[in-house]
């Protein structure tokens, strides 16, 4: 049985209620993502609540918000939070995102989102609910984060390589400009697997920066990349 937590330097992760356990791609969104100016940032499907607390731990001074649609893995988002250094400044919320209204927009929100999307979905519910696009299709996240995301705002997203063209020609239509992106490859020479992205809300001339992160080295361990880019999580 594997454990019900996952310990970080400053917190516990508890995720045995989530149908998503704690794993790579929430903490490579959680330890890239741009959020350390923002002042309201919103985590979009937060599951264990993991990526909206890396985001407290990195910007001290922001509030944050984390929307899970899913109640068990909401409710456990919001013991994580609350047993954190920051539970003053995190709230968990219960909702489709869809009809979430809130009384301001965010200037940063994060996605870990659901992206499995063969026509054959698992038994288990609450785990299709957390694994596949037929609940949150991409095209109607980006839609979200619009309404949600203030002008010049960040959307920050990790989906799979084979996905990003889609999930860029989409988010063109809603209005938004690429400014950031890193390919993830497992190790040296292999193709990349997941993609690592930074959304502007607007349509204007902006740099966008390329970068490729392996994750492991040809001993098959963290690679010096990946360590420096989370050493302020992982023990």
């Amino acid at each position: 049985m594997s454990t019900p937590y996952f310990d970080f330097r400053r917190f516990r992760i508890r995720h045995d209620r989530c149908a998503m356990k704690v794993g790579t791609d929430a903490v490579l969104l959680g330890a890239w993502a741009d959020v350390t100016k923002a002042k309201n940032i919103l985590d979009i499907g937060c599951g264990s609540g993991l990526i909206t607390i890396m985001a407290a731990q990195r910007n001290p001074t922001a509030t944050l918000t984390g929307i899970e649609i899913e109640a068990n893995a909401a409710g456990q988002a919001q013991e994580n939070s609350e047993a954190s250094p920051y539970a003053d400044r995190i709230e968990i919320i219960c909702s489709d995102i869809r009809h979430y209204q809130p009384a301001r927009r965010f200037d940063c929100i994060l996605s870990n989102p659901p992206f499995f999307e063969e026509k054959l979905l698992p038994p288990d519910k609450t785990r299709s609910t957390a694994r596949h696009t037929a609940g949150l299709p991409f095209s109607e996240l980006l839609k979200e984060a619009k309404r949600l995301l203030e002008p010049n705002g960040l959307f920050h997203v990790i989906i799979p390589y084979t996905s990003v063209n889609q999930f860029l020609a989409f988010s063109s239509l809603q209005g938004f400009s690429l400014t950031a992106r890193t390919d993830v490859t497992t190790k040296k020479g292999k193709p990349p697997k997941r993609t690592l992205l930074c959304l502007y809300n607007n349509i204007a001339p902006v740099r966008t920066s390329f970068s490729q992160l392996e994750l492991t080295d040809e001993q098959g361990r963290r690679s010096a990349a990946y360590q420096e880019l989370t050493k302020d999580f992982y023990l």
